[in-house]
């Protein structure tokens, strides 16, 4: 074949065909002579990895309601938006502005038979008192939600409304746990109003991880699968792509004077800079790299071979048999990594990072749209253009 490119795959690929089916709508996009390199058979045995997931937890459990269809993709991004937000969850140490607005609009319905005829504490009184009892909840003082603190304010003022009376010393009829009647009937009720937030919070939550572990589980077991059984079968793995390079030429790679050429994905992007940069290393006189992690793992764990490990602020340099990368990434694909940072080449540039733009399509997990990205076919024209 003259001037293949080697497609090496990454996680998760346990299905040659389609794999070289893959290669081959990429060969139709950028005209090159791509090699489909696969090694999914050497991969992780996940056919059980289900037995080590948390089952979801019965509805008879959690005391409520939880037999509703799982949240949609688009209704779990808004979820853990407001679940992860730097807003949503701020730990407030006072009765935020929407509870009070709604305390103060709960208690100014009652005419001058109730409480504002002197018969039970102001706004200015429940809200002193909620000052200092707002710490002590667990999941109200962590949620910013209006409708739910609204609702939250209306319940107090309707509870401070139902209380009041004529005949006991601060216009309040109930119990008094030493604290004075006032305080005792607000930590009453804030723990209640706090025990039905948080069963709420967590039956959404519960969903919501289950959700994720539905539709994202699998791609993140596999690539972690994936990773443990190249950690130790690496020699295994690196003999099956110099196997399948040598049966499209035996000298390929073998030396400055015939280098590969190579396009990866993922945990393949790692497989191609360690044998660029292994003792005896696969000349590569150009990669191309998407979704991958090699910036990553070598922070974590120096890889070897011609490789020092970072260190001091300086670039780790690459040495002359790895010539050119390019390293494409998704901004919502947490298997992700760029490469400039870390990494120089021998001639000393850096490898060049290109984000792709994320399209409303491409879902929450976009670790495997690159395949079908046109700016990833495009990239790959580019850099082995003759």
């Amino acid at each position: 074949m003259e001037d293949p490119v080697f497609v090496i795959h990454g996680v998760g690929n346990r299905d040659a065909e389609g794999f070289a089916s893959t290669v081959a709508q990429l060969r139709t996009a950028t005209g090159l002579g791509l090699v489909p390199v696969y090694w999914g058979d050497l991969g992780a045995d996940d056919r059980y990895v289900d037995l080590a997931l948390p089952l979801r937890r019965p509805a008879a459990d959690s005391g409520l309601r939880d037999d509703a269809e799982a949240p949609t993709e688009p209704e779990t991004a808004a979820v853990l938006e407001s679940l992860l937000g730097t807003t949503a969850l701020r730990d407030a140490k006072e009765p935020p502005p929407a509870l009070e607005d709604a305390l103060r609009t709960g208690l100014e319905e009652e005419t001058d038979d109730g409480l504002r005829g002197g018969r039970g504490p102001d706004a200015d009184d429940i809200l002193a008192e909620l000052t200092r009892l707002w710490p002590e909840t667990r999941w109200l003082s962590q949620i910013d939600d209006p409708g739910l603190l609204r609702a939250a304010g209306t319940a107090l003022a309707e509870a401070a409304r139902e209380e009041a009376s004529d005949d006991s010393w601060d216009g309040l009829r109930g119990p008094d746990d030493g604290e004075g009647r006032l305080r005792t009937l607000l930590r009453r009720r804030l723990r209640d109003l706090d025990r039905v937030a948080g069963a709420a919070v967590e039956a959404v939550a519960g969903r919501v991880n289950h959700q994720l572990r539905r539709h994202y589980g699998p791609g993140a077991t596999r690539f972690l699968g994936d990773v443990l059984v190249y950690q130790r079968h690496r020699e295994a793995i690196h003999a099956r792509v110099r196997e399948r390079i040598g049966a499209v030429d035996p000298e390929l790679g073998r030396g400055p004077e015939r280098p590969v050429r190579v396009v990866a994905h993922s945990l393949g992007g790692v497989i191609a800079v360690d044998m660029a940069t292994a003792g005896s290393p696969l000349w590569t006189s150009s990669l191309i790299t998407f979704g991958s992690q090699p910036a990553y793992f070598h922070l974590c764990d120096p890889r070897g071979g011609q490789l020092s490990p970072y260190a001091d602020e300086e670039s780790v340099a690459l040495p002359r048999s790895l010539a050119r990368w390019t390293n494409l990434w998704q901004p919502l694909d947490p298997l992700a990594f760029t490469a400039s940072r870390v990494f120089r080449l021998a001639d000393g540039t850096s490898p060049v990072d290109v984000p792709l733009p994320h399209t409303a399509g491409a879902g929450l997990w976009t670790h495997s749209v690159y395949w079908r990205l046109p700016e990833v076919a495009d990239a790959v024209r580019e850099a082995f253009a003759v």
